[in-house]
């Protein structure tokens, strides 16, 4: 079970790595990817109707799933490839302030 409590991007992406590593290993990036796209689809369309686009004004009634869900499948992502997104996010937005521009 995820402890919420003080919860860190690494508990998440552990958490994720122990309930589905071996499947997902096993899906393969690219397979893996799809999915992950297929979310972020999914997140597109509830901020379109979160904004009263689509003819929906409700404010978007899964919006915060549907973040979570491109959340875990970026961890997914990260865990089939070796990388640990702590350290990743450290090493890119940790020094002097992060990096220059845009993102």
């Amino acid at each position: 079970m995820l402890n919420t409590d003080n919860l860190t991007i690494s508990d998440f992406q552990q958490f994720i790595r122990d309930r589905y590593y071996a499947t997902d290993k096993a899906r393969g990036t690219p397979k893996t990817y799809m999915w992950f796209i297929e979310e972020v689809g999914e997140l597109a369309t509830a901020l379109q109707k979160s904004v009263g686009e689509g003819g929906n004004t409700s404010g978007g009634e899964n919006l915060e799933e549907e973040f979570a869900d491109v959340f875990a499948w970026l961890c997914t992502l990260a865990n089939i490839n070796d990388v640990d997104l702590t350290d990743a996010i450290q090493r890119k937005y940790g020094k002097d302030g992060g990096p220059d521009g845009t993102k």
